[in-house]
């Protein structure tokens, strides 16, 4: 019996219609290389519609099933239940030659991957598709972009969450309710190849213990090391480099991969060698030292001053400080609401922490000044500069700028040549209002009865726009989801990164370049922030997004951000970044700290160099 009635309707999708494999796993924890697969439910579907193979079990993963009080597997339960490898071959039948779905498919796909390789067999999926980045494609009006809420919002009954089959179950509701909205609007799907790309040249190297202590600054001529001192060492030693880094990390010291401005001290045998570290270290007046100096002053290193730590925890707002980029604008929050059941502790099977939501503040429908609140608007066509110029105009006037055909569009600028755009097609046949420029030029004549507003939108913020980020109270902070999108490229592809910067604004070790390499729709990236267990050295957080490719932000166009609690959350803060022209790569957002209160801010600032450059200037070791 199919569990998708009636069926999907196949001759109107057209382009939608695939062989899928939707599936759900509860796991023993978040960390899919650590942790265990408990069950798992797939249900396989065909181009038509009509349901084509079910399976689910339990699994018995020879470890402590973890958050029991979740997913409700307890280790009785879970014993005599067959091992992952005894099923792998019946699911990896199930999924060949299928689009893999699940909500936050990446989550699920590592789970699988893992599982495969310790079966020592290959996960058999080519492509996949999330759930999750096609509802943020075709943006509903829910609070949240969980499964329940997904769920509740589609019509779809949802009756045991956290429940493998039942989880299944729900996302083919989900799925079908979601392939007909992204065929209303004539989206693109979100299709990801698989395995994603994992490696690049920016992948940083293994990672090592941060550390606790403040840069001190130069080693002063003959004088001793300090703890937090930024050491870098080139050429050839007589004792193993493992050694002396091992000695120098315990020491209370900052092995760095690269020598920069803020460089304590560089060692090295050959000063004269011309190595890129000592040329940086002459043209930068680093200090240089040999390693029998080294081991010598390592013998009596001087403490230093620890980190103060930046975790935050329901800390309560503060008054806001004046900015260099423009005022504050705090985001309106509301008391705890009632949560709903899978919301109420941390799921097993998504990553983040689930808190109830902000309240978004409602358009003020007659303010004279803000004619466009609550309104959504994409312009089509026009050269850039006009381009830029006809968003930075609904933002003026309270609007939000579209970058992409969404539910939440109400009106189209058309500009010349947007008629040609593909998407007005489908713009006209959904009978959205169509206006000229002049109409961002006398924003009384907007006609606010035309359209049907939603009781909430995200905050709207202008280039260097900054707000608070709205922290529970005395709980935990949530992960805070930075998502960039863009209209979806032919020629190019996008990265999203992320630095996690200390005092000096230089990265404090390599691992705090986050280079985002498995997207889960190629026109979208999302960078995940726990703010709570960032290193203790970390004062600001950049992320920035690099074209990679000959193209430059002119060609792609608008970039637009969105922050949200939690990776199903909805946005409660978004703006709109086109300024750049020539640029290759973008500063996109800062989150950082002032007092107790995390902030972020909207930067929109291009650079003509790449991403090599930019990691680079953040004190990133990159091969040339």
């Amino acid at each position: 019996m199919s569990l998708l009635s009636p069926s999907f309707d196949m001759p109107a999708m057209g382009d939608y219609a695939y062989d899928w494999a939707l599936i759900d796993v509860e796991t023993s924890g978040l960390v899919a290389r650590r942790d265990r697969v408990l069950s798992v439910a797939v249900i396989t579907i065909g181009p038509d519609g009509e349901q084509t193979g079910e399976f689910s079990t339990l699994l018995d993963p020879g470890c402590d099933p973890g958050p029991v009080e979740v997913h409700g597997l307890t280790a009785e339960r879970l014993r005599g239940a067959p091992t992952f490898d005894q099923v792998a071959g019946r699911i990896g039948a199930m999924l060949q030659d299928r689009v893999l779905v699940a909500h936050n498919a990446q989550f699920d796909y590592d789970f699988l991957a893992h599982e495969f390789a310790r079966a020592r067999m290959w996960l058999p999926v080519s492509q996949r598709l999330c759930t999750l980045a096609l509802n943020r494609q075709v943006d509903p009006p829910t609070d949240d972009m969980k499964l329940g809420t997904l769920a509740a919002h589609y019509g779809v009954p949802q009756q045991r969450a956290h429940d493998a089959s039942d989880d299944t179950r729900v996302l083919a509701g989900i799925l079908r309710a979601s392939l007909r909205e992204a065929a209303r609007l004539d989206l693109p799907l979100p299709l990801v190849a698989c395995p994603p790309r994992a490696e690049s040249r920016f992948t940083p190297k293994p990672p090592k213990t941060p550390c606790a202590y403040r840069n001190p600054g130069r080693m002063a001529p003959g004088g001793p090391l300090r703890q937090g001192m930024k050491i870098a060492i080139t050429g050839e030693t007589s004792h193993a480099r493992a050694e002396l880094v091992g000695r120098a990390v315990s020491a209370g010291l900052n092995l760095m991969g690269s020598v920069s401005r803020h460089t304590s001290v560089l060692v090295t045998n050959e000063p004269a060698s011309g190595s890129a570290k000592a040329r940086r270290a002459l043209a930068e007046g680093v200090p240089v030292i040999d390693e029998q100096t080294f081991l010598r002053l390592l013998a009596d290193v001087r403490p230093g001053t620890a980190h103060e730590t930046t975790a935050v925890r329901g800390a309560p707002a503060a008054e806001p400080e004046a900015e260099r980029a423009g005022p504050v604008e705090p985001v309106p929050t509301a008391p705890p609401a009632a949560p709903a059941p899978e919301a109420a502790v941390l799921p097993a099977a998504s990553p983040g922490v689930p808190v109830p939501a902000p309240r978004r503040p409602k358009p003020s429908a007659g303010a004279a000044d803000k004619p466009l609140a609550g309104r959504r608007v994409l312009v089509l066509g026009g050269a850039h500069a006009d381009a830029v110029a006809a968003r930075t105009r609904v933002v003026e006037l309270g609007g939000s700028a579209a970058v992409n055909l969404s539910a939440s569009v109400t009106d189209v600028v058309l500009l010349p040549e947007g008629q040609g755009d593909r998407r007005m097609k489908r713009i006209t046949a959904l009978g959205l209002p169509v206006h000229d420029p002049h109409w961002l030029a006398s924003p009384a004549t907007a006609d606010r009865s035309a359209v049907a507003l939603r009781p909430w939108e995200p905050h709207v913020m202008p280039r260097g726009g900054v707000v608070d980020l709205p922290m529970p109270h005395g709980g935990p902070a949530p992960e805070w989801y930075v998502t960039a999108g863009w209209a979806p490229q032919s020629d190019c592809g996008i990265d999203v990164v992320a630095f996690l910067l200390d005092e000096d604004e230089q990265v404090t070790f390599e691992e705090d370049f986050i280079f985002y390499g498995a997207p889960e729709s190629p026109a979208e990236q999302t960078i995940a922030l726990d703010l709570a267990s960032l290193p203790p050295a970390t004062r600001k957080i950049v992320v920035a997004a690099a074209v990679d490719g000959a193209a430059t932000f002119g060609t792609v166009g608008a970039i637009q951000i969105g922050a949200a609690p939690g990776s199903s959350g909805a946005p409660l803060a978004r703006a709109t970044l086109d300024a750049a022209t020539t640029e290759r790569t973008m500063l996109l957002a800062e989150i950082y700290r002032r007092g107790p209160v995390w902030r972020l801010r909207a930067v929109g600032q291009g650079y003509d160099h790449g991403l090599d450059a930019l990691a680079r200037g953040y004190g990133v070791t990159i091969a040339d």
